[in-house]
């Protein structure tokens, strides 16, 4: 084998394994991006500090909400954004209460 081939494939088993293990979110700014795709929140699952500002755009056609049973709620009209600052006790599953199927999970990090 030569050197280039090995190179290769070593670079595809590692995108591999990236696109395996899931969309991640990260923090830009101290904001974490969460797109509404396709009637789903992507990505679901989030980690995000204490202070940090989770940001919601909506790309269909239809509003959605975050909502947290018992807790608060973020209202997404079609094609715009939502916002809520992450509190320390923010650590939940949440879902549209339009679209019960949609469902994600916040996770409050140190």
């Amino acid at each position: 084998m030569t050197p280039a081939l090995i190179d290769r494939r070593q670079l595809l088993i590692a995108g591999a394994a990236v696109l395996a293990s899931g969309t991640l979110a990260s923090a830009h700014e101290g904001t974490v991006h969460v797109k509404i795709e396709k009637m789903a929140f992507v990505p679901a699952d989030i980690e995000v500090r204490a202070g940090e500002t989770i940001e919601w755009t909506n790309k269909d056609r239809v509003a959605h909400t975050a909502t947290v049973k018992g807790g608060w709620e973020v209202m997404i009209p079609p094609g715009k954004s939502a916002t809520r600052v992450v509190e320390a006790s923010d650590s939940v599953d949440y879902y549209c209460r339009f679209h019960p199927n949609m469902k994600g999970r916040i996770t409050v990090v140190a």
